[in-house]
C-alpha cells in the first residue's frame, strides 16, 4: 500500500474523530482546520491531476462521492444544537458517526491494499482499457478523502449559522 494513501486516510480519520466525537463546540478553528489540512495534503500528495479523459472523470466522481459521504455523516449522524449553559453552537456525535467514518476510510484502505496484493492484474487491465493512470486513481482517492472532510466542515459551518440565527430569533421574540 502506498504510504501516502495510508498517511492521508489515517490523518483524516484521526482529525475528524478527534474534532467531532462527543459534545464539541463549533469554533472558527474547528471550521478552518480541515481547510488547512486539505491545503497541506493536496500539494504534498497529489501527483498530477488528470485534466482530460477517464482519469479526470474518476477524480470528479470520487470527489463527488466524498462530498456525499461527508454530508451524510454530518447531517445524518451528527447533531448541531445550542449548548444550554453557554448558548453557543455545539455538535454531538457518537459511535455511529465514528463507525461510518471508520467504515468509509477502512474501505478505501482495503481497496488500496487489494489493488496492490489481490487484484492488481485485473485492476491494471481495467485501468489500461479505460485510460486511467495510477496517479489518477491515487489522486481520486485523495480527492475523495479531502472532499468528505470539507463537506463535513461545510455542514458544520451551515449548522452553526442556523443555530445562531435560530437562537437570535428566539431571543428577539
Amino acid at each position: 500500500m502506498p504510504t501516502d494513501v495510508l498517511i492521508i486516510n489515517l490523518a483524516v480519520l484521526f482529525a475528524v474523530l478527534e474534532a467531532d466525537l462527543g459534545r464539541r463546540k463549533i469554533s472558527t478553528f474547528r471550521i478552518v482546520r480541515p481547510l488547512f489540512l486539505a491545503a497541506g495534503i493536496i500539494p504534498l500528495f497529489v501527483k498530477s491531476v488528470a485534466t482530460s479523459g477517464n482519469g479526470e472523470v474518476l477524480e470528479i466522481v470520487l470527489a463527488g462521492l466524498g462530498v456525499l459521504f461527508g454530508i451524510a455523516a454530518a447531517s445524518g449522524l451528527m447533531k448541531v444544537t445550542v449548548d444550554d449553559r453557554s448558548q453557543r453552537p455545539v455538535s454531538v456525535a457518537g459511535a455511529p458517526y465514528a463507525a461510518f467514518w471508520g467504515f468509509v476510510i477502512g474501505a478505501r484502505l482495503l481497496f488500496t491494499y487489494g489493488a496492490n496484493h489481490w487484484y492488481s492484474t485485473q485492476l491494471g487491465h481495467w485501468m489500461l482499457t479505460n485510460g486511467i493512470s495510477v496517479d489518477a486513481l491515487t489522486d481520486a482517492l485523495i480527492f475523495m478523502a479531502v472532499a468528505m472532510t470539507i463537506a463535513r466542515t461545510c455542514r458544520l459551518a451551515v449548522g452553526r449559522s442556523q443555530v445562531r440565527r435560530q437562537s437570535t430569533h428566539e431571543l428577539a421574540v
